[in-house]
């Protein structure tokens, strides 16, 4: 079985977030995820990682100001010089957990606009530029317009594209299976066609983005598949439990 990041974005939020670390090792979690670090100092989190055992999978770069509706910085040119900045603030957070992949959000926009298109692609030569001496994988996400309206990068083909037209070496694809299943269905195929792009993977059941192994898709058979694909990385279980954290683990015990 592939190994499993807990998401402390949405998983054991019973607890507050820096306990929550302690809270995912005890389930049996060996590395987390979670969306944004940036209101807690990187000293601290590295600490909980540190005597916790846990691998720090993926963080996403700052989306500019979230409680105001930004989802990213990257394909909006006038945030061109905010989007800079904000490389600087994420790579030191990467280098005290260790982080190997930071997920570059696009922000909303639209894919035929070329002004948005370009700013986009300058930014993710930036971000990879500045993160590949830190050894740093860039990963980009197509996000469906259900669950974030308006987001730019929303199509898998276009973005697989992409990463093979830029041909930057530590840009990769973040694959997220509800997502996937989502915006265009065929997981099973997609996945073997885009391996040699794939930087990380994540899974929520569909529709309802709760446990593994609730909705309409055979989580542990994709699971299984990604081990026959040898996919080497992190599965970040990006849902929401449906019951309380603890009470939803069940799925990952029985495979």
């Amino acid at each position: 079985m592939p190994r499993f990041a807990a998401n402390l974005s949405m998983m054991f939020t019973e607890w507050s977030f820096l306990d929550r670390f302690a809270a995912a090792a005890d389930a049996g979690f060996t590395a987390v995820e979670y969306l944004f670090p940036y209101a807690f100092d990187a000293d601290d989190i590295a600490g909980r990682l540190s005597r916790n055992g846990l691998t720090q999978a993926l963080f996403n770069l700052p989306p500019g100001n979230w409680d105001a509706g930004e989802r990213g910085l990257a394909s909006n040119p006038a945030r061109a010089e905010d989007f800079r900045a904000s490389i600087q603030t994420a790579l030191p957070y990467a280098m005290a957990t260790g982080a190997k992949r930071l997920h570059l959000m696009s922000g909303h926009g639209d894919r035929r606009d070329a002004l948005a298109l370009e700013s986009y692609k300058t930014a993710i030569r930036h971000a990879c530029d500045a993160a590949a001496p830190l050894g740093i994988d860039i990963l980009i996400e197509p996000i469906n317009g259900r669950d974030m309206p308006g987001y730019f990068l929303n199509d898998f083909t276009f973005a697989a594209n992409l990463v093979a037209e830029m041909g930057i070496v530590n840009l990769k694809l973040q694959f997220d299976i509800y997502h996937r299943q989502i915006l265009h269905g065929d997981v099973m195929k997609s996945l073997e066609a885009l391996m040699p792009v794939i930087g990380h993977v994540q899974v929520a059941s569909v529709p309802g983005r709760n446990e593994p192994g609730t909705g309409e898709l055979d989580d542990a058979r994709i699971f299984r598949r990604l081990d026959a694909l040898g996919y080497q990385g992190f599965v970040g279980c990006e849902y929401r439990p449906a019951a309380g954290t603890l009470e939803g683990l069940g799925w990952m015990r029985g495979l």
